[in-house]
């Protein structure tokens, strides 16, 4: 069965393959479209190779929203899911700078061994063999060379290598794994700086900072303000023990650093009711621990101590860890009347966030929906021990 999808992507990349990709990409395959494209070209190609090459230019229409160069590259449907964006991996690469020789365990179709060969010597571990293939192919794509290695990856030879990448499986045939767990473990991925300094691994967001050893780094990684991944890196690769990256779509990063909020909520930031000004924090910035960092640097408040949300009477600098905005009303909950109040501020659009209170978002900012002329936010929260309500603008 490996040999046959291996001989089937070869045969894709081959010139009869090749052909019918080029006439398959820019078109319209949406709905019906795809039935007519489909039946027309089996007059012409073998049913197969049609239906190898219809899946493959969906996936990389799919993909350009995580590479620049989708067009020309490989995929499978689960190596494309699980594959970094170009974006985060090229940010993640950077940390190896002045390391010549990289492996790249797990490294599936090769989203991060494409930017870890920028200028490097890599060796790309992996048992799937059809990706194997993808991953080469995808790195040479990017100009890059990609010595392949097929094998459990506890088998690796890194002898000679100058630092590791590994993406451990968090699926299995059976879906989802728990968070936390992975394939191989955790635990195993961090006992590779026995046999090389400089590790780095990929995590979800969802990890436990309990996960980072002692002198390790947890990064918490966004673009713009979705929460993309985490990653550990060791001490050789460290600056913080919890950061916040934010990525820019051209893939500027904004960093913020330090150590992580104490569990109990007492940081020493003032906590004072909601001003005119309100940071909603980013994701990252939550994930990571660092509210207490984003309110020295923005000159901040909390409204309580086990809630992210900042504020400040006088409008706070701009910041990329934040989204910034003004407020309107405050005052506790009150959802029965929270729909007259809409209308007397001319409210039609609503966003609604909520921290530290139970409720549908979707369901309310449906309710909530009027026909004013402004959007806002509505904020559901705390202040102290009170249910507390916000309705925003941006400024």
């Amino acid at each position: 069965m490996e040999h046959e999808e291996t001989a089937r992507a070869a045969r894709l990349a081959g010139p009869e393959g090749t052909a019918l990709l080029d006439r398959l990409a820019g078109t319209d395959r949406s709905g019906a479209a795809a039935l007519r494209i489909g039946t027309a070209l089996r007059r012409e190609y073998d049913a197969a190779l049609v239906a190898d090459a219809m899946a493959l230019a969906d996936l990389r229409d799919r993909a350009a929203a995580k590479f620049a160069r989708a067009g020309s590259m490989w995929f499978t449907r689960d190596g494309l899911e699980q594959a970094s964006s170009e974006v985060i991996a090229r940010h993640r690469a950077a940390r190896y700078r002045g390391r010549g020789r990289l492996t790249d365990l797990c490294c599936g179709i090769g989203g991060d061994a494409i930017a870890l060969a920028d200028g490097r010597e890599v060796t790309g571990v992996d048992l799937d063999p059809v990706h194997l293939w993808m991953a080469r192919r995808n790195v040479a794509v990017h100009g890059g060379t990609l010595h392949p290695v097929r094998c459990d990856v506890r088998d690796a030879d890194l002898s000679g290598t100058d630092g590791v990448f590994v993406d451990p499986a968090r699926r299995s045939t059976g879906g989802r794994m728990r968070t936390g767990d992975s394939e191989p473990p955790l635990d195993w991925c961090v006992g590779l700086t026995e046999r090389t300094d400089a590790v780095g691994i990929k995590a979800a967001p969802g990890v436990d900072h309990a996960a980072a050893p002692p002198g390790w780094e947890l990064e918490f990684v966004a673009l713009g303000r979705e929460l993309k991944e985490a990653a550990l890196w060791s001490p050789a690769l460290a600056g913080a023990r919890t950061r916040a990256t934010v990525l820019d779509a051209d893939g500027t990063a904004h960093a913020l650093a330090g150590e992580p909020d104490p569990d109990d909520g007492d940081t020493g930031v003032p906590v004072v009711e909601p001003g005119r000004w309100l940071l909603d924090p980013n994701p990252a910035v939550t994930r990571a621990g660092l509210v207490t960092a984003l309110a020295g640097r923005t000159g901040t408040s909390r409204i309580d101590r086990r809630i992210a949300f900042l504020t400040a009477d006088d409008e706070p600098p701009g910041t990329p860890f934040a989204r910034t905005l003004r407020v309107i009303d405050s005052r506790p909950w009150d959802q029965k009347r929270l729909p007259r109040l809409l209308r007397e501020l001319d409210v039609g659009a609503v966003d609604v966030r909520r921290r530290g209170l139970a409720g549908d978002v979707d369901a309310l900012a449906r309710r909530l929906r009027g026909r004013g002329s402004r959007r806002a936010t509505v904020v559901m929260t705390r202040v102290g021990d009170r249910p507390w309500g916000l309705v925003c603008v941006d400024p």
